[in-house]
């Protein structure tokens, strides 16, 4: 009797679906920012007009595309692209078609030219990542975040919008932001909570200091664009330092120089200056501070359940085709009496 050399793949399930979406946490991302961009341009009137939000999301995935073919790395994955676009339409304002494509050209396409290497380490990721010593590179800035200092510096006709979205579309934006720090179970919340602790201490020091009603603090901090910039922005992944004390440091060096900016300089936009001038730190902390670098989660390899693996490893032990738990080579099926005929014929 012949064996059978492929083992029987189970059945898809809904659990398993459902698991496969909550191991990435860019899938929550997805649905947060969706669900706030057509609440905000129903609801809230966060003046976000269709057509300038259509050729952002339009253009960033163009440009995912075209940068994959360009650089010949991995396959099209529309989800990292979609978070940047939506969190462009967020945060960007304009009346001008070409001014929303640009942004979007320069969010997407910045992260394939302004790239730097990585030193060899091993890897890891929430589900095994890539093999271990693989030499990568790193993009240098947050996607969203050059795109719109980018666009800033190059036109006139862009702006950023302040977030003031009212006290109950806060809060509930503000839930979905804990909520998303409990589906990416903690891997990245380091550097948001550091941050929103020494930005929170510029903010209320400064009041303290001069003298000004807590009240003050509380309102600056109290907007859409700020919990966009704390779970959304800074944290990413794959723009932030790879060890959990070059992420605390990098927190606090962003929330202090957003404060120089916004109180010293009285610039608006402290935040997004902030972060984009301190991006190129990041290299400098991964190297005197390593750590394991970020991989999105991806399907696992072994469709073996953590409860099966014991009745999985008995069944190999006692199988006839290992010895000491080890599988052995099993040797050539000898010939039937129908293959020598054939074989004497031919």
């Amino acid at each position: 009797m012949a064996r059978s050399s492929q083992a029987p793949t189970p059945p898809t399930s809904d659990a398993s679906v459902r698991a496969r979406l909550l191991r990435d946490p860019r899938h929550f991302q997805i649905a947060v920012l969706s669900s706030l961009l057509v609440w905000g341009a129903f609801g809230l009137d966060l003046e976000v007009r269709p057509g300038i939000a259509a050729v952002v999301l339009v253009t960033a995935l163009a440009t995912q595309w075209l940068g994959i073919r360009w650089a010949g790395i991995g396959r099209f994955d529309p989800r990292s692209p979609l978070i940047s676009a939506l969190s462009l339409t967020l945060l960007l304002r304009t009346t001008t078609i070409w001014i929303a494509a640009l942004a979007a050209v320069l969010t997407i396409g910045g992260k394939f030219v302004i790239r730097v290497p990585r030193p060899r380490r091993r890897e890891s990721g929430p589900a095994g990542g890539r093999p271990p010593g693989r030499v990568g590179a790193k993009h240098v800035f947050n996607p969203t975040n050059f795109g719109i200092v980018a666009v800033l510096l190059l036109t006139d006709g862009a702006w950023v919008s302040p977030g003031q979205w009212g006290s109950a579309a806060v809060a509930a934006f503000a839930v979905a932001c804990l909520g998303f720090l409990v589906v990416r179970r903690a891997r990245r919340s380091d550097v948001t909570w550091a941050f929103l602790g020494a930005y929170g201490a510029v903010v209320i020091g400064r009041a303290l200091w001069l003298g000004d009603p807590v009240a003050i603090p509380i309102h600056q901090l109290a907007n859409g664009a700020f919990l966009i910039f704390a779970f959304f922005m800074i944290s990413d992944p794959k723009t932030t330092p790879d060890s959990r004390a070059g992420r605390v440091l990098f927190a606090c060096l962003v929330a202090a120089g957003a404060g120089v900016v916004q109180f010293g300089l009285f610039r608006p936009n402290g935040l997004l200056w902030s972060l984009a001038a301190c991006a190129p730190l990041v290299p400098v902390l991964d190297r005197l501070l390593p750590g394991d670098r970020y991989d999105w989660p991806t399907r696992a390899r072994s469709r073996t359940t953590p409860q099966a693996a014991p009745a999985a490893a008995a069944a190999r032990a006692t199988s006839p085709d290992t010895i000491a738990g080890r599988a052995i080579p099993r040797p050539p099926l000898a010939p039937s009496l129908t293959d020598l005929t054939e074989r004497s014929a031919s």
